[in-house]
């Protein structure tokens, strides 16, 4: 008997409350009143698509976001520690937005080439690589047929899709943009992954306080 494809859609956390710095896996931060907002509108959306499994990073930041749409789709969630945002070391709660900043240096090593890099305490390219695609891999074959919410952070959602969609690549990784709080994309596997709809923000959601470029 053939199999239903699987869908999954990946969102990431809604605003956290104290938006514009780095928030990495050294801060356990939970969400501003406008982020409650954010994942109310974003559980409103999903309750119109009717997922069937709903994943989340371990943060508080993305099980609160989680928990409106647990509650909304009448769903249990099923925490994945290791989804966790990306260790960013003495990052952690300095201002984002710095075009030469030590975030934009550990970029631009990336994108010529040496993915092994990180500064002292946080994780290379290669390191996130490791850490999410087994994970990716696990949700996707134990959950054939499934219509799948996975809620993590924006690093870790930018990474995967710039490795997974084959229009996109970790070249591409200014071009491909930020991921706004609770912005969603939708996947299908048809011989590859595609994407259905790319970092859209549900309708009725407060608009950000500003994006950030890790969370």
């Amino acid at each position: 008997m053939k199999t239903n494809p699987i869908r999954v859609f990946l969102m990431r956390h809604a605003e956290t409350s104290v938006p514009g710095v780095f928030h990495g896996a050294e801060s356990d931060i939970g969400l501003s009143d406008r982020g409650i907002e954010q994942a109310k509108a974003a559980a409103r959306f999903f309750q119109n698509h009717k997922p069937t499994k709903l994943i989340s990073s371990g943060m508080v930041r993305a099980l609160t976001t989680a928990s409106e749409i647990a509650s909304a789709c009448n769903l249990e969630i099923e925490v994945f520690k290791n989804l966790h945002e990306r260790k960013v070391g003495t990052l952690s709660g300095t201002v984002n937005n710095l075009p030469d900043g030590p975030w934009r240096q550990t970029l631009s090593r990336w994108l010529n080439g040496e993915t092994g890099f990180a500064p002292e305490g946080s994780e290379s390219l290669d390191q996130m690589i490791a850490r999410i695609l087994p994970i990716w891999n696990e949700i996707t074959n134990k959950y054939q047929g499934e219509t799948v919410v996975i809620v993590a952070h924006g690093a870790v959602l930018k990474v995967l899709l710039l490795t997974i969609l084959q229009e996109w690549c970790i070249a591409d990784w200014d071009k491909f943009g930020v991921i706004p709080n609770v912005g969603i994309t939708e996947l299908v596997f048809n011989q590859h992954w595609e994407s259905k709809r790319l970092n859209e923000v549900p309708h009725g959601a407060p608009e950000p306080a500003g994006f950030v470029l890790n969370g």
